[in-house]
């Protein structure tokens, strides 16, 4: 069979059919139990959508303790699944005016004037590109520390030569966000782009009100953990959410939901693929993959060492968001995991939730299971 006609079949394969639906309880049970008692897992929470409808997905328990079963308001802690949100509050202000991804941060932070931040632009931090670490430095607490740590650091490569995961870079880029739309980070997200989405039960600071939503995590010794405020907490992997409104989240990702307007366009725009790294285009901290796309391709792409290790970036020339695309976003906590998937060309969204950490590999071979399923509908 020609190449060209393999090529058509495969797209074919992927293409939205009007008969897809959401997976039924039964077919969700037989891949959520076992991973729940492989992995200790006390509470999930699943949402997908197809087509428009989402259903949900609810197993065990919000806490040991109480015994306080999971619900869609159940909040997760979603780790750096919060820089997506980060990175289209950065787009948002971009559209406004008020930066350039283009310039360099320094032009924005002026105590960065005459640091290696003269030479790292703005699009570099909401790529991974810039060559900054992973972690904040322990010693490192308070933000005369933090710019002090930004001004003595010098890149171990060019900026733009490597991809490296990093909570600097994309904290960075929530400080400039915050100090170009006048007002702190918390105060953006939680005061204008969460209800600007619609998302009214997700929070970086979770308020007494919804206390009682807040699951309890567990880390790997299962003992009860949640998230320690810190230096670019907020601006990385601080925000507590719901598969309600990360299903809604997903969905807007997809196109629906917000028919026009600013914050529907910059979260569009955040698709948009300006690095190659390896297996995966990198967007705005949303990683996609061309379909068609292999199972064992999602699990290098998606693995660990992707985070610890750093890969050669590669500029893409015009860079696209294509709707042919599974977009893909992982989080983790001490005591919590995510994974968000969306695929637009199929109108497919898919998130899972949990209040223990459990590996990335799991994650993604339970909603390929999940998507698998879909398929053969």
């Amino acid at each position: 069979m020609k190449k060209s006609v393999l090529t058509a079949f495969s797209l074919m394969f992927y293409t939205l059919h009007a008969g897809a639906e959401v997976p039924s309880q039964a077919a969700m049970d037989k891949v959520i139990e076992p991973l729940m008692t492989q992995w200790q897992v006390p509470g999930m929470a699943v949402a997908v959508s197809v087509n428009g409808k989402a259903q949900f997905y609810n197993y065990g328990v919000a806490s040991k303790t109480n015994k306080q079963p999971v619900t869609q308001r159940t909040l997760f802690e979603i780790g750096s699944l919060s820089k997506t949100f980060t990175a289209t509050l950065a787009q948002y202000a971009a559209d406004e005016g008020k930066l350039t991804f283009t310039d360099p941060a320094s032009r924005y932070l002026p105590a960065l004037s005459g640091s290696a931040f003269d030479r790292v632009t703005l699009l570099q931090l909401a790529t991974h590109t810039a060559g900054t670490p992973l972690f904040v430095p322990d010693d490192v607490t308070t933000t005369p520390q933090l710019m002090a740590w930004y001004k003595a650091w010098q890149p171990p490569s060019p900026p733009g030569t490597t991809r490296v995961y990093s909570n600097l870079g994309i904290g960075l880029l929530g400080m400039i966000t915050a100090h170009a739309l006048n007002q702190p980070f918390s105060s953006a997200m939680e005061n204008q782009m969460l209800p600007a989405l619609g998302l009214h039960h997700s929070f970086i600071t979770v308020p007494p009100v919804a206390m009682p939503d807040y699951a309890q995590g567990y880390n790997k010794e299962d003992k009860p953990v949640r998230v320690t405020p810190g230096p670019l907490d907020a601006e990385s992997y601080g925000l507590k959410s719901s598969s309600g409104d990360l299903i809604r989240y997903l969905e807007i990702n997809l196109g629906q939901h917000l028919t026009n307007g600013p914050w529907r366009e910059a979260v569009q725009k955040t698709h948009t693929g300006y690095v190659r790294a390896g297996e995966f285009t990198q967007a705005l901290m949303w990683e996609f993959y061309p379909l068609p796309v292999e199972e064992a391709t999602l699990l290098a792409g998606n693995d660990s060492a992707r985070i610890m290790k750093g890969v050669a970036a590669q500029p893409v020339t015009n860079p696209q968001a294509p709707a042919a695309a599974w977009y893909n976003k992982t989080g983790s906590t001490n005591g919590f995991s995510s994974y968000a998937v969306f695929i637009p060309s199929r109108n497919i969204a898919v998130i899972l939730l949990a209040n223990k950490w459990y590996p990335n590999d799991a994650r993604v071979k339970a909603a390929w299971d999940i998507v698998q399923g879909i398929d053969e509908k």
